[in-house]
């Protein structure tokens, strides 16, 4: 497993204890990538470049922007759900920042139902739809009904959907494997889990800490 590298931190800023010391470890994916050359290749989905360029991750934002956020997450955690608002607005304000979707499903078998719908969704070009449709429903054990319910109300092609979801299962399978794989690699424990430049943020961080990681990254990019 991979040793990240503790050589910088980044104090956050926000109204309850969770956000005004989040738990940041910086990492050396410029410099060295995210594990050693033995561990990972671009073909098994571990390199830097694939954590944050992999073509069939869902992506949003600026996809020029001079600051990545890569997302790790489940929709049957309430915590990420707490993030969802506040990371959309500063995404949205900043006009700057690349947003780069992991599904990590790793709660409940539902977990796994919802990530596939998203994913599936991504193929007709709505994933953003069915993400926030799903995390926007309301606790921490949601069932697949209630799933399936909540992204049919998003106004998506549920034929289709049921469609790719099949034709498509194995390469659905493939990239959620990477995504486990990948944070299997970062030795990440649960979500949610934000890649924030050279940032690891470990936090359902609010908008101000959100802007604050931003800042230290492009801070730190600059010198």
């Amino acid at each position: 497993m991979p040793q990240l590298a503790n050589i910088g931190s980044s104090e956050t800023h926000g109204p309850t204890a969770l956000n005004r010391r989040a738990a940041l470890a910086l990492m050396a994916l410029a410099a060295a990538g995210i594990v050693t050359p033995a561990q990972a290749s671009a073909d098994d989905g571990l390199s830097t470049e694939m954590i944050l360029n992999d073509p069939a991750d869902p992506k949003a934002g600026n996809a020029k922007g001079d600051v990545t956020i890569v997302y790790f997450f489940d929709y049957n955690c309430p915590f990420c759900k707490k993030t969802v608002d506040p990371l959309n607005k500063v995404v949205r304000a900043d006009g700057k920042v690349r947003l780069v979707y992991k599904d990590w499903p790793i709660l409940t078998s539902a977990s796994i139902y919802g990530a596939r719908l998203a994913l599936a969704a991504h193929r007709q070009g709505r994933y953003g739809e069915a993400h926030h449709a799903l995390m926007a429903i309301k606790g921490g054990r949601v069932e697949e009904d209630r799933m399936r319910k909540a992204v049919a109300g998003a106004g998506l092609d549920m034929a289709r959907l049921e469609h790719d979801m099949k034709a498509k299962d194995a390469e659905i399978t493939a990239l959620l494997q990477r995504h486990g794989a990948q944070a299997d690699a970062l030795g990440l424990a649960g979500t949610p889990v934000f890649l924030i430049g050279p940032f690891l943020v470990a936090s359902a961080l609010d908008e101000a800490g959100f802007r604050q990681v931003i800042s230290d990254a492009r801070a730190r990019d600059s010198n």
